[in-house]
């Protein structure tokens, strides 16, 4: 008779309750089945999402839990009915693993909007009942049609952060053709989102502004990363110089802001995007009303665009500032998240620490 502790056979780091603390533990991954890729998981992004679940911040987590959804590695199996991936490929797995497969949204290859919910990677409920597990971890079984190709050209541990911190940027620039040069972007926040919105913006030849309220960031945010402008949010004379500038803004951060003073930067039917998760968002109506503006909100992407936006990435020479770390330092790397001490997203080497 096997015992549960020979099922036991993926190894991973989780939090065991909402002091959100990890350790190694022992668990076990469903079997391969006819449409699934097993991957022996080489990197994983940090993300502020694993910080949120693994201390209870919504309210729902379920321990133990194992985070991470910015995860990459190589194919080690697949299933007899996968077309796409062979043993040996490079592969990403994001923010989710599982969706119904036949909304207008699935269909579409917008799976996040999926109507009965898309299932996430870490602390979602899988369609065998199971609570699924993260990518803090040795290997992981997903669904072919969440997993991604990662260029062969494309560094395993740079591609890690693009399958959430990315695609989050990604989606609503292409929703809102914010792709067409000379066109002028604000972007609110230079962490892992922010930088990559900067580095996607240049990339389609937009004049890039940041906006920061941090003067320690002007120099990477213009040198480094190759923004047009930097602004000190909390000055007003600079915010004032702006006005009826900017096509554009996305607001990476999640820090409580004003927006009618952003809101004024916007030419007429300008567009701000929220992508980060304030407490509350308040603005004057005739901030919008006057001007023909739109807010609008995004949250990471369907399967058709995060490949797409994977193989733009090869194609083009984008890559994420990355601090690479061992698994045994997660606890201090989400740590010095909360206090945005990163330039600008940690990667955890799993292949080699994780032992």
């Amino acid at each position: 008779m096997t015992s549960d502790a020979d099922k036991e056979n993926c190894l991973g780091w989780a939090a065991r309750d909402p002091s959100g603390f990890l350790s190694p533990y022992k668990f076990s991954r469903r079997d391969v089945g006819v449409d699934d890729v097993s991957l022996t998981i080489t990197h994983c992004g940090v993300c502020y999402a694993d910080v949120a679940w693994t201390r209870n911040v919504q309210g729902h987590s379920k321990y133990p839990l194992v985070p991470g959804h910015e995860i990459v590695g190589i194919v080690k199996e697949v299933g007899s009915n996968v077309q796409r991936f062979k043993t040996g490929d490079h592969v990403g797995v994001g923010t989710y693993v599982n969706s119904c497969r036949e909304c207008e949204y699935c269909d579409d290859g917008l799976e996040t909007q999926c109507l009965k919910g898309a299932v996430f990677t870490f602390d979602g409920i899988d369609t065998d009942g199971t609570v699924t597990k993260g990518g803090y971890s040795s290997f992981i079984v997903v669904h072919e049609r969440y997993c991604y190709t990662i260029p062969e050209n494309y560094p395993l541990s740079l591609a890690a952060p693009l399958l959430c911190a990315g695609i989050t940027v990604w989606t609503p620039m292409m929703r809102h053709n914010m792709n067409q040069p000379g066109k002028s972007l604000g972007v609110i926040g230079l962490g892992g989102l922010g930088h990559m919105a900067v580095k996607f913006g240049k990339s389609f030849g937009l004049k890039v502004t940041v906006f920061s309220t941090s003067l320690s960031k002007k120099d990477e945010a213009l040198n480094l990363l190759g923004a047009d402008n930097f602004i000190i949010s909390s000055n007003d004379a600079e915010m004032k110089a702006m006005e009826k500038s900017l096509d554009f803004i996305i607001n990476t951060a999640s820090a409580d802001i004003p927006f009618d003073p952003y809101l004024a930067l916007l030419k007429s039917s300008g567009v701000l995007v929220l992508v980060g998760f304030p407490s509350e968002v308040k603005f004057h109506p005739a901030s919008l009303i006057l001007g023909m503006k739109s807010i609008s909100g995004s949250v990471t992407g369907g399967t058709k665009q995060t490949q797409e936006m994977l193989y733009y990435c090869a194609a083009h020479k984008i890559y994420p500032n990355t601090e690479i770390v061992p698994i045994q330092y997660a606890n201090e790397a989400l740590e010095r998240l909360i206090n945005k001490d990163v330039k600008y997203r940690f990667v955890i080497d799993i292949a080699n620490s994780l032992k």
